[in-house]
């Protein structure tokens, strides 16, 4: 592939490349040599389930393998043991040998339906942690000292405010990097909290006197609060083992900004389309509720297939549109002739139907959460809407009008 494209497929999404233009270097070596890159990523199977948070990661892994490099799905289940501190603010609990090997075991099956497991190399890295002896393992920890370590800044932190650290926190990242010795790789790929750990793979590597991988950073993906990074410990993940129906409610919860984000890193949609459609939403001329239904239906299709999702369509608007409200609502008739545009202004529209008193209890009502169109809740003062017919406009938990259009 033209390198130029190449790297338009490979830096969608990505936060940060170390570095870009020897990035760019190895490619042509590699087409000049006929090689492949090889492209590592790791996962600790801290938990049994993938969910979409972890699919950035698999999905740029992907990305590589569409453009022909040879990509390694390294299963951590030794480092798993100590766990990852990136981000930690407080030491983390070691897991049980059984736990780690059942949730490596789902892992396996999960990722197939996003990497192509023909084109991949799965590693463990008990291969070769598990056959070191105390005296390899010496030797790899002289290469690194406290001082570096401290850099860390969730380690300072932590240091400044008296916080336990424990020794094998402190080894995690120098096993990480061995990793990236072993396997001999090009680049690795990780979320922007790894940035010091895909570093220290750089560092070891070049004491081992070999080329230095290159650093790909993604960024984290929020969970549906649109605060958090996706985690199921704090229950606000989206599961790609998910039924379909509890996929397009998950998603069709997350905030009008937050789904461009989704749709950024979860679809394949080109940026083109995305940004033609951020347009059109942003102008009136597209309601977002229906961008979102398009998101839920292409990320429930890659994991569930399209007439799942079809049906979670279905299933979402009979269970969720339609609950709760009465079937003897005041209808609001709108007369198309008045509209700008075909568009009207959401305050105007609450004032208009009698919902609110004035335009400026209106966009109170927005503010405090308490507007929704047809149940998704409305973020934007200022946004405006195509009315349709059927459509329910709610204020509250108990005023309701349905749309007519005349």
């Amino acid at each position: 592939m033209d390198i130029g494209r190449s790297l338009e497929i490979i830096k969608r999404g990505v936060v940060e490349i170390i570095d870009e233009a020897e990035l760019a270097r190895r490619l042509e070596l590699c087409q000049r040599d006929k090689r492949p890159l090889v492209v590592k990523a790791g996962f600790d199977p801290t938990a049994p389930d993938i969910h979409l948070g972890h699919t950035v990661l698999l999905r740029k892994m992907r990305h590589f393998q569409d453009i022909g490099h040879r990509v390694v799905f390294l299963i951590g289940d030794y480092t798993a043991m100590i766990g990852d501190p990136s981000g930690r603010s407080e030491i983390r609990k070691c897991m049980s040998r059984q736990q780690i090997e059942e949730n490596a075991a789902t892992y396996k099956s999960q990722v197939s339906k996003i990497i192509d497991m023909d084109k991949c190399d799965i590693a463990f890295n008990s291969k070769w942690f598990g056959a070191m002896t105390l005296t390899d393992f010496m030797s790899i920890a002289a290469l690194q000292t406290v001082a570096r370590v401290l850099e860390r800044d969730d380690f300072s932190k932590r240091y400044k405010l008296g916080k336990e650290i424990s020794l094998l926190e402190f080894i995690y990242p120098l096993l990480q990097a061995y990793d990236s010795v072993v396997l001999k790789s090009d680049i690795e790929v990780g979320g922007t909290d790894q940035k010091f750990n895909l570093l220290m793979g750089k560092v070891l590597q070049r004491r081992f006197n070999m080329p230095e991988q290159i650093v790909l950073t993604m960024p984290l993906l929020e969970g549906t609060d649109g605060v958090q990074k996706m985690s199921k410990s704090l229950g606000n993940y989206i599961g790609i083992t998910d039924k379909p129906v509890q996929m397009f409610g998950k998603i069709m919860s997350i905030s009008d900004t937050l789904m461009w984000r989704y749709y950024d890193l979860l679809t394949d949609i080109s940026s083109a389309e995305i940004g033609a459609m951020k347009s059109d939403t942003g102008s009136g001329r597209t309601n977002p509720r229906d961008v979102k239904i398009r998101l839920a239906k292409e990320i429930i299709k890659q994991y569930h297939g399209s007439q799942p999702a079809e049906s979670a369509a279905m299933e979402f608007k009979k269970i969720f549109v339609k609950k709760d409200i009465p079937d003897d609502i005041q209808v609001y008739e709108v007369d198309r002739s008045g509209l700008e545009e075909g568009v009207i202004w959401i305050c105007a529209l609450l004032t208009k139907s009698g919902l609110t008193r004035s335009n400026t209890q209106a966009r109170a009502m927005v503010k405090q959460g308490a507007v929704l169109v047809d149940r998704q809740k409305v973020s934007d003062e200022d946004m405006k809407i195509i009315p349709e017919n059927g459509m329910v406009i709610q204020v509250g938990r108990r005023r309701f009008v349905r749309l007519s259009l005349r």
